[in-house]
């Protein structure tokens, strides 16, 4: 009996495949959220779900499992929020402006015991 090769995969086939790859889409995070959403509600099956969507199923439920940690991290309080930069920038500036009150509250104190000193008051 002769062996039958399996045909090699040719430039055309590749071309595709990469272009595929390439142009896969992206799910923004309320994409994903709203697919997860519909899922847990069960009005469809998981499957018909993803097939409407357009992902694997596995991608539904490594969404889904992602989404549901996030969610019980958040409720125990364990995730601590990212700063926006208005809010860095605004927390820089009060700190300056309170390390400038602390400086200046100092150099007060100081003058404040070189007169007592001078004056003849206790240096303790």
């Amino acid at each position: 009996m002769s062996q039958k090769s399996l045909p090699e995969t040719t430039s055309g086939e590749r071309l595709i495949r990469d272009i595929r790859r390439a142009t896969r889409r992206q799910y923004s995070a309320e994409e994903k959220i709203r697919i997860v959403l519909d899922g847990l509600r069960g009005e469809s099956s998981i499957a018909e779900l993803c097939r409407r969507e357009g992902i694997a199923e596995s991608l539904y439920y490594s969404w889904s499992k992602e989404f549901l940690e996030a969610g019980k991290k958040r409720l125990a309080g364990d995730t601590a929020r990212n700063a926006t930069t208005s809010e860095v920038r605004h927390l820089r500036d009060e700190a300056r402006a309170l390390k400038e009150v602390v400086a200046e509250q100092t150099l007060e104190l100081r003058l404040l015991k070189k007169s007592m000193i001078g004056a003849g008051g206790d240096p303790a």
